[in-house]
């Protein structure tokens, strides 16, 4: 009765970890939630301010479809800002999330017959906008070993005549790897000779924890300014993901195509969330760089909980806000035989929501979110290092009897 489109993707895994950790708050269960790939802090009083202005001068109408000049010009002067790129506003289409303006690019850019190489562990709305725009995905593996950083070489091999674009995500979800520059000057002199285009996935830019070089706009900017878009967000950074607002960058072409997609499909993002997106972008920056840090302290607290279970290896990530542990060590063919099993019994009995590495075609591993305070944090992991000591004394059993 459906489309095949339709049936082509599975539902978000992320997603049902949290309408599965709402149901059981509902029943008031006390679950401590470690899923969700979203900012604990309040939306910066600034921000606040500024979409209750809009409400209250009645900015409620529609704007243009691609977004007021002010904020298009806005992003600009971001990107002159914190990377020395120059960007034009006609450049620039305003989306509703980052998740948007990647949906956008992948409709416009891509179809039938094209290849398009994501890297795995990834978050899995970019395999499966690609799917949805009738492309084939071809997958890049990356591993713990080194950091799962993303190497050129291996990239440069997935290559095909059909490769019709890269993706790349820096900070990545669900590892926190970087992509150094000179990875990705590599893969971009590549994309030139092959004529394909690179999509740059910068929703976590902000969220860098140490002084390393990652200027990657500038990197696609001297070497393929033709075929390369920049997609950012203002969800995490800023702790908006509620108001939806994202962005792409790239050339006038493209970005046109783009437009046309999202005319079609939501128009203008809400124009209360435009108005607090300038102020965010050209008002006060030390709240940006206040959650930084506590991110910052609240990963390098996390490892060190989680240290105290030999049994869980954890890689230091180097930005986003998450954690993700290889737990391979306490699956068993006799109890729990999978990651997906893992998480599902910690919710269950330890209520503790995590998500697990199935999600991001890595089974084996949970992706842990350090966006919530110290003490929930800390709660957390006690409990995911009691449930593990339960599992060892069943001789793999998941434990019958809750936190």
């Amino acid at each position: 009765m459906l489309s095949p489109r339709a049936a082509r993707v599975p539902a978000s895994q992320t997603q049902q970890v949290t309408l599965e950790v709402t149901r059981l708050r509902r029943r008031g269960i006390d679950v401590i939630d470690l899923g969700a790939g979203e900012p604990d802090f309040p939306t910066p009083a600034h921000i606040k301010a500024a979409g209750i202005s809009a409400i209250s001068g009645d900015f409620t109408r529609y704007t243009p479809n691609a977004g007021v000049q002010e904020l298009r010009e806005a992003i600009c002067a971001r990107y002159r800002a914190d990377y020395g790129v120059p960007f034009e506003p006609d450049d620039v289409i305003v989306a509703a999330g980052g998740k948007q303006a990647l949906f956008n690019t992948a409709m416009a850019l891509c179809g039938a017959g094209d290849q398009v190489i994501v890297h795995a562990p990834g978050w899995p709305s970019l395999p499966a906008q690609v799917q949805l725009a009738d492309a084939e995905v071809v997958t890049v593996r990356t591993h713990p070993e080194d950091g799962f950083r993303l190497h050129a070489a291996a990239v440069l091999e997935a290559f095909t005549p059909r490769t019709r674009a890269v993706v790349v995500n820096s900070p990545g979800n669900p590892t926190g790897a970087l992509v150094s520059e000179d990875d990705l000057a590599e893969i971009a002199d590549a994309a030139s000779r092959r004529g394909a285009w690179i999509v740059l996935d910068l929703c976590y830019e902000r969220l860098i924890y140490d002084d390393v070089a990652h200027n990657l706009p500038r990197v696609l900017r001297e070497r393929l300014p033709e075929r390369s878009i920049l997609v950012g967000s203002l969800s995490k950074s800023y702790a908006m993901t509620g108001w939806r607002c994202g962005w792409a960058i790239g050339p006038a072409e493209l970005i046109a195509a783009c437009n046309v997609v999202q005319s079609h499909a939501t128009s203008n993002v809400s124009s209360i969330t435009q108005r607090a997106a300038i102020e965010a972008l050209t008002g006060p920056q030390d709240c940006v760089a206040a959650m930084r840090d506590a991110y910052r302290e609240r990963r390098d607290r996390v490892l060190a909980w989680l240290a105290a279970e030999s049994r869980i290896r954890c890689v230091r990530p180097g930005g986003a806000f998450y954690l993700f542990p290889d737990i391979s060590e306490l699956l068993s063919p006799d109890g729990l035989r999978t990651s997906a099993d893992f998480a599902q019994a910690l919710l269950r009995e330890a209520h503790v929501a995590v998500t697990p590495g199935e999600a991001f075609d890595a089974p084996g591993f949970l992706r842990l979110s350090y966006a919530a305070s110290l003490a929930r944090l800390e709660a957390g992991t006690e409990r995911i290092r009691a449930f593990a000591d339960a599992l060892t004394r069943g001789a793999g059993r998941a434990p019958t009897t809750g936190a």
